[in-house]
């Protein structure tokens, strides 16, 4: 699993039919020490229902065909999760709630 910050939506009228009515978010790799964005930028399928500037994670390959949402579906990324909190050596780098 991929750490990323979704940063926006990418919006296709006209996709492969199995593709209709689900989400495109555009998503910003991070790293987790810092919580800045690498300026490394994939398009995934929204899995669980992630919105604008929430800490997400997200498979890629094979795996990002194995949720119900993207089951059949032809896909190569897919947010799985949506962060709450992230810990290093003891210490919150980030905590959605804010604290």
């Amino acid at each position: 699993m991929v750490l990323a910050k979704v940063v926006g939506t990418v919006v296709s009228a006209h996709k492969e039919a199995r593709l209709g009515g689900i989400k495109f978010l555009l998503l910003d790799k991070i790293n987790p020490a810092t919580m800045q964005g690498k300026n490394d930028y994939v398009v995934a399928i929204d899995g669980v229902g992630a919105g604008p500037g929430e800490v997400v994670f997200y498979v890629a390959g094979s795996s990002a065909r194995l949720t119900a949402v993207t089951d059949g579906k032809p896909t190569d990324a897919t947010i799985v999760a949506i962060v709450d909190n992230i810990e290093i050596r003891g210490e919150y780098v980030y905590r959605k709630d804010g604290q």
